[in-house]
């Protein structure tokens, strides 16, 4: 009777496995699709804040909310490449100066906070894409010197 039973368990470790690999890759498909997601997300949020401070400190030339075309272009680079004279290599795949939104509050025609967001930037994964409006955002007290509006 011993003999049989045990006759019976043989494949029992094989059928156990072939039921539990699939799980297994699920579970660490999903944890490495959300650290992608998370990193992503982080290098986005590390850029709008590096452009919205650079924008804060940048001296500001124009006397309404539109910023003159030099000083936005200035802050799109920060974002997008790290550096306001431009880049060849984003620092994010599929970001864009298109992606970046620059807005200026002003006060009796004084710029008080500038704040950076992104758009429209998609973050391709194995179970999807997430496109990201509006977020990340930053916002920063001007701190900069007003400058005469270029003519």
């Amino acid at each position: 009777m011993t003999k049989r039973i045990a006759g019976n368990r043989r494949g029992s470790a094989m059928v156990e496995l072939a039921l539990a690999v699939p799980l297994i890759l699920l579970l660490f498909s999903g944890a490495f699709q959300f650290g992608y997601y998370f990193y992503v997300y982080d290098q986005l949020e590390s850029a709008v804040r590096d452009g919205a401070r650079y924008a804060a400190l940048r001296p500001y030339d124009s006397s309404t909310s539109t910023p003159a075309s030099d000083f936005s272009t200035a802050v799109e680079n920060m974002v997008v490449y790290g550096v306001p004279s431009g880049g060849t290599q984003p620092v994010v795949t599929g970001l864009s100066t298109s992606n970046v939104n620059l807005t200026v509050s002003l006060t009796n025609d004084v710029p008080t906070q500038m704040q950076v967001s992104i758009t429209g930037v998609k973050i391709y994964g194995i179970f999807g894409t997430w496109t990201l409006n509006g977020k990340p955002s930053a916002t920063f007290p001007y701190g900069g010197t007003l400058a005469p509006p270029s003519s």
